[in-house]
């Protein structure tokens, strides 16, 4: 028998790059390519079938959009059945939506809306024009045209546009065998772990689990079971804060009500976890310096529109640092003009220390983390991180050029250590300045209604090059005045 202590050791956790799903995703995409590169269409279609059977709508929806734009369509038509084509057209992204629209037609496109909740059949119409968006609702019936127009009605990023308003809400009075009937006689309404009860005027009063449907007897009225209701949002609250309260207290569902505390709508965990992607996937374009919202297959001229406008600080911050750089051209065969050399150093090594400073602050308005009470004790203890930090790599790089100095690496008459003494106090003043901008810069953008994840981009990174070298400069020019 095999010892069990033999066996390898697996990692406790596995990296997206070698994940399951991930593997799943290039063995698809790797059969659907060796399918659409046979000779004839027989075989391609034959192939395309099989693999539609061996595998998931959701699986497939991710696949196909690592295909080329075209062939997408294909894979949509040869899917099994209704139930699966509009399971993959919910799960897949954006850009596989609308290149199947352009192949279907406005009748198609309501058949799968009619099979959708209200939620999803919003997020799939918007990939669509708003002229055609118009003509597939009014083909539907006044029912569901009518729910989806009241979500898509709300503003984006809100709990309204978030929430499905298809639920189950029940009377007090109503018996849990009452309410159970009703739920079985609407199977397309999905069950959120919670139904809700309202008082004779309908308002939101309580809701009721949905383990307490088997667990109490059918004559059991709800308002004997119910539990009161602790967490609701209005329809204009924020996504952000959706997703706040709904992880903070680990709710199934959000209900969301108007001003007068009627239900209309209910926000699911799935919904939740939805909008988290869609946070984190804006945050990260942010922070990486773009707005880019465009689609694959757009031309580059699009793409290069929406990345410019973030770089043009960029490119305006080092025409100024040229210039300051350039007004240190007189000061020939002197300290200064050895300092010079040390300007990569000291904007690389202060500007990663600020994106530091305003990464950690951007992570903890978004987690919650930073209130108006702990802002203060945030502040301090990152100037304090930022203070050290530039102190202790100061005199390390002050040192290390004094031992250069030493050996006459600087090839300038100066005493030794002088340019040891400049470069490390100017990298500490620059680190100083860096640390300040990366702290008091996402408050800033907060503060003036501006995402704060602008602050890691390339426009604080831009400003604090120019600000960091200024300083070193100065400092630079301080000392050597002094000294010499």
């Amino acid at each position: 028998m095999k010892d069990k202590n033999l066996d390898p050791i697996e990692p406790a956790t596995t990296t997206l790059m070698d994940s399951k799903t991930s593997q799943l995703d290039d063995i698809l995409k790797e059969k659907l390519d060796r399918a659409f590169h046979k000779q004839t269409s027989k075989v391609i279609l034959h192939d395309i079938i099989k693999i539609a059977c061996e595998h998931t709508p959701i699986d497939l929806a991710y696949a196909a959009s690592r295909l080329p734009p075209d062939i997408r369509p294909v894979l949509y038509e040869n899917l099994a059945d209704l139930e699966s084509k509009v399971g993959f057209i919910i799960n897949t992204d954006s850009s596989t939506r609308v290149a199947i629209f352009r192949h279907i037609s406005d009748s198609e496109a309501k058949s799968l809306i009619e099979h959708m909740p209200p939620d999803d059949a919003v997020a799939v119409l918007e990939d669509m024009s708003e002229r055609r968006f118009r003509r597939v609702v009014d083909l539907l019936e006044p029912a569901k045209a009518s729910r989806i127009k009241e979500i898509k009605k709300h503003q984006r990023n809100t709990a309204g546009r978030l929430m499905t308003n298809e639920f189950f809400a029940f009377p007090a009075d109503m018996t849990i065998g009452e309410a159970a009937a009703y739920i079985r006689d609407n199977p397309g309404i999905d069950l959120t772990r919670q139904i809700y009860v309202l008082n004779p005027t309908g308002a939101l009063i309580g809701h009721v689990p949905a383990r307490n449907l088997i667990i109490n007897a059918s004559s059991v009225p709800l308002k004997q079971v119910m539990q009161p209701i602790l967490h609701k949002v209005l329809t204009e609250t924020s996504r952000e804060e959706v997703v706040d309260i709904v992880e903070r207290y680990k709710l199934p569902a959000l209900p969301v009500v108007d001003e007068d505390d009627f239900l209309v709508g209910v926000v699911t965990y799935e919904d939740v976890m939805e909008a988290i992607e869609d946070i984190a996937d804006e945050t990260i374009a942010q922070m990486a310096g773009t707005g880019e919202n465009v689609r694959e297959y757009e031309p580059t001229w699009k793409r290069f529109l929406a990345r410019a406008p973030w770089l043009v600080v960029t490119l305006l911050a080092g025409l100024l640092n040229v210039g300051i750089m350039s007004s240190l051209q007189s000061y020939e065969a002197g300290a200064l003009t050895f300092v010079l050399f040390f300007v990569p150093l000291i904007t690389g090594l202060s500007g990663n220390i600020g994106i530091q400073c305003s990464t950690i602050l951007v992570r903890s308005m978004a987690t919650g983390g930073l209130s108006s009470g702990t802002k203060g004790e945030a502040i301090r203890k990152e100037m304090k991180v930022g203070v050290t930090t530039g102190a202790i790599f100061g005199v390390l790089s002050g040192l290390l050029v004094w031992c250069l100095d030493l050996i006459g690496f600087s090839g300038i008459q100066v005493s030794p250590g002088i340019v040891g003494v400049i470069v490390g106090a100017g990298l500490w003043g620059a680190c100083l300045a860096s640390t300040s901008l990366g702290v008091f810069s996402p408050l800033f953008f907060a503060r003036i209604g501006v995402d704060p994840a602008i602050a890691a981009g390339p426009i604080v990174t831009a400003i604090n090059d120019f600000l960091s070298m200024s300083i070193y400069f100065l400092i630079a020019m301080g000392l050597n005045a002094l000294l010499l």
